[in-house]
């Protein structure tokens, strides 16, 4: 397309919405009431809604400042081997035997959601069974992007029974059942985001075993580990028992949220392999999707995560901190219902405290959500979602009388 008589070669190209999410992150912005409260984008906030800097953190950063201000250099493709070597040994455990027989190749990527789409591309371009994916109805607002951009297309399977507000586990066995053999799964190891329902162990062993008799191939999505049983080697056993059954595959972790690393940007992607000699040339062809991508990974937040695993000590204290946030967002849970339930709030909200890790799954209606950001400057996605991380002591009333009122007196 050739500009005409000096116009804009991009005149054709459209004004698009923003996408909502940051949209309402805007609209927050601006609001200058003093009650005004962030329950959306899904950040662990501090009383006054600052994202919350963990202890340990710090501690890291102020140690490596020193090493780190003339370690300017190119990490390699796959990002710090420090790094990816302790990051596959936090989710898959230190004595698993893919990682003592060498089956597991782990890639720094730009946090969880790049390490999907790193993997999203990878499966397009390597993986030879069928290209589509089957998530759960209600998922993560980006995953269907990062399948999309990699041509895989998408299916979905029953997750969330908005009777029960629960896990329509039948519905979910039966959708994965009547799923081509080969298809992908993409699973949430814990936390699930946004419903904050997870399935049973016994039900993760029910999955594992319709998965592999069926010869679908799992994709797990770890975003929260620590953030349901506040212990992250318990967070990370739905994903160990499809390890320790030998089989295939993908898992994309992030250390935005149980390391408070967001603007970081520092996840990693490790490919479970049958053998060794496959892993190596998994990783081979691994490089060569992320090399047209961005070349190769940053060094400071994959620092700062490196230096916190291979440390006893920061490494307990930091699990000492993931636990006390695991904490809190149960005490908020119980915070919350215990004030709708004084209110009279009308409805079963005993929900709260059965639904786990980062968000509540409210049941709001988007007329509902609306009335809550207009009249009380509550800052929610349309779908309901709260996220538990946002809430103190201070603001659980807040909120409490917001639902109250969308609940007795909103269209």
């Amino acid at each position: 397309m050739e500009s005409q008589a000096g116009g804009s070669v991009f005149s054709h190209v459209p004004q698009v919405p923003e996408v909502p999410l940051y949209a309402m992150q805007a609209a927050y912005g601006k609001d200058s009431s003093p009650q005004k409260l962030n329950l959306g984008i899904g950040v662990y906030r501090t009383e006054d809604g600052r994202p919350v800097l963990l202890d340990v953190v710090s501690r890291a950063e102020r140690l490596l400042v020193n090493d780190l201000s003339s370690f300017k250099e190119y990490l390699p493709i796959t990002g710090m081997p420090d790094f990816n070597r302790l990051s596959a040994a936090l989710v898959l455990g230190a004595d698993s035997p893919a990682i003592k027989e060498n089956r597991v190749t782990t890639a720094q990527c730009l946090s969880g959601s790049g390490s999907i789409r790193i993997g999203a591309d990878f499966l397009a371009k390597h993986y030879g069974q069928h290209h589509i994916v089957y998530m759960s109805q209600q998922t993560y607002g980006n995953h269907p992007n990062f399948f999309s951009a990699a041509g895989i297309a998408i299916k979905t399977y029953r997750y969330y029974d908005p009777g029960t507000r629960g896990l329509d586990f039948q519905g979910m066995l039966e959708d994965l059942r009547s799923s081509p053999t080969g298809a992908i799964v993409l699973l949430q190891a814990c936390a699930q985001n946004p419903t904050g329902v997870d399935p049973t162990m016994s039900q993760w062993e029910q999955i594992r075993q319709l998965i592999r008799s069926k010869g679908l191939f799992p994709f797990f999505d770890c975003a929260y580990q620590g953030f349901v049983s506040g212990n992250l080697e318990e967070d990370a056993q739905s994903i160990r028992l499809f390890i320790a059954d030998g089989g295939e595959c993908l898992i994309a972790q992030s250390y935005s949220k149980n390391m408070g690393l967001y603007g970081e940007r520092v996840g990693a992607l490790s490919i479970v392999c049958k053998t060794a000699e496959v892993a190596s040339n998994v990783e081979s062809q691994l490089k060569l999707v992320i090399r047209p991508m961005y070349s190769n990974p940053p060094i400071h937040g994959a620092a700062i995560v490196a230096a916190i695993l291979k440390d006893r000590d920061m490494y307990n204290e930091w699990s000492i901190e993931v636990k006390a946030m695991a904490d809190r967002l149960m005490s908020m849970r119980q915070h919350l219902f215990n004030a709708l339930r004084d209110k009279g709030t009308p409805g079963d909200w005993s929900y709260i405290i059965r639904q786990v890790g980062m968000f509540t799954f409210s049941g709001l209606s988007p007329e509902q959500v609306a009335f809550i950001t207009k009249e009380y400057h509550i800052y929610l996605p349309s779908d309901g979602r709260i996220n538990m991380a946002g809430l103190g002591p201070k603001t659980v009333p807040h909120l409490a009388d917001a639902i109250h009122a969308a609940v007795t007196t909103a269209v």
